[in-house]
């Protein structure tokens, strides 16, 4: 393959109008990147730059390789995927075939780009309670969504190794931050508030103990990461991406309620039986993002969650 591109004039994003992947071309735009936001489908609202509908799921490899290669793109961000509302074998073609076809479409092109692939805490499955994960960590993935992610990031990772693919993998923690997905915990409570706020009454949720503790990471931290490993070859193939602390989704459900101002009553409802922090931990140690990337997360709790929350308020409907 050829010399890796640094600080690329194109860049396409797969995923671009999805949550991470909206905010990543916003801000590739404002650097001065032309952004190529690519799609299964066009989306309601404008994806940034310019939108392409392509799937790759179903399109062959040489499909893809013959539009980057037109487009002169030099990076690639893989930000598609999927989980939610899908069967195993729908996740297995969103989450592993895709990315199979991808490093594929890139390795045949004239130039090929620089790949920054995006995985998930959830690769390493939950660890003993009070434990850093490392990059090197035995990874025990303990959903299928994990099991599926751990082996797109061994995909990427091997063609690194073996075939010289300018590529990272960024295994992100849970992000938290504007435009949260309407099926993740924070997205369902956000809009729960939201719907109490709106009709002026008193919000209900009815929350399970959420003991869990695991490593929630700020959107616009995750981007910042991102865009840093855009611009640096020659990292490792795997970089962690979190805050390097634990905190439970207790504590982010109670404190978004108090950023909402929303007058709000708790229902307590008993968690399942053998559910706690001792076997639901996660606790990414971030070192290594520090020393090649010049990374670290600078927003708190509070801020991610004003952001969350400001979000789901302006996109109420009006009247």
């Amino acid at each position: 393959m050829s010399a890796p591109h640094v600080a690329p004039a194109r860049v396409a994003v797969l995923g671009g109008s999805g949550f991470i992947g909206r905010v990543l071309g916003d801000r590739f735009t404002e650097l001065g990147h032309d952004v190529l936001s690519i799609a299964r489908k066009a989306p309601d609202v404008p994806a940034p730059g310019r939108f392409v509908a392509f799937d790759l799921t179903s399109a062959a490899p040489a499909e893809l390789t013959e539009l980057l290669d037109r487009e002169q793109v030099g990076l690639v961000v893989n930000a598609a995927g999927g989980m939610w509302g899908l069967t195993d074998d729908q996740m297995q073609v969103a989450n592993v075939v895709l990315v199979d076809r991808l490093i594929e479409a890139i390795g045949a092109m004239a130039a090929p780009a620089r790949l920054v692939h995006l995985g998930t805490v959830h690769e390493y499955g939950f660890a003993p309670i009070g434990t850093d994960q490392h990059e090197d960590s035995a990874a025990a993935p303990s959903m299928e969504y994990g099991k599926l992610k751990l082996a797109a990031t061994e995909a990427v990772t091997r063609a690194v190794r073996e075939h010289g693919l300018d590529a990272v993998t960024l295994r992100l923690g849970n992000v938290v931050g504007a435009g949260q997905p309407g099926h993740s915990l924070l997205g369902v409570m956000a809009a729960k508030l939201d719907e109490a706020r709106l009709a002026g009454r008193t919000a209900q949720l009815s929350l399970a103990p959420l003991t869990a503790l695991r490593d929630f990471v700020d959107l616009t931290d995750s981007i910042d990461a991102i865009v840093a490993a855009a611009a640096t070859p020659g990292t490792q193939p795997v970089l962690n991406i979190g805050t390097g602390s634990a905190t439970s989704a207790r504590e982010w459900v109670e404190l978004l309620v108090e950023v909402s101002g929303v007058p709000t009553e708790i229902t307590e409802v008993p968690g399942p039986d053998g559910a706690g922090p001792e076997t639901e931990w996660q606790q990414l140690d971030i070192t290594a993002a520090g020393e090649q990337l010049g990374w670290a997360p600078r927003r708190s709790m509070r801020e991610s969650l004003e952001s969350l929350w400001q979000a789901q308020v302006r996109s109420a409907p009006v009247g």
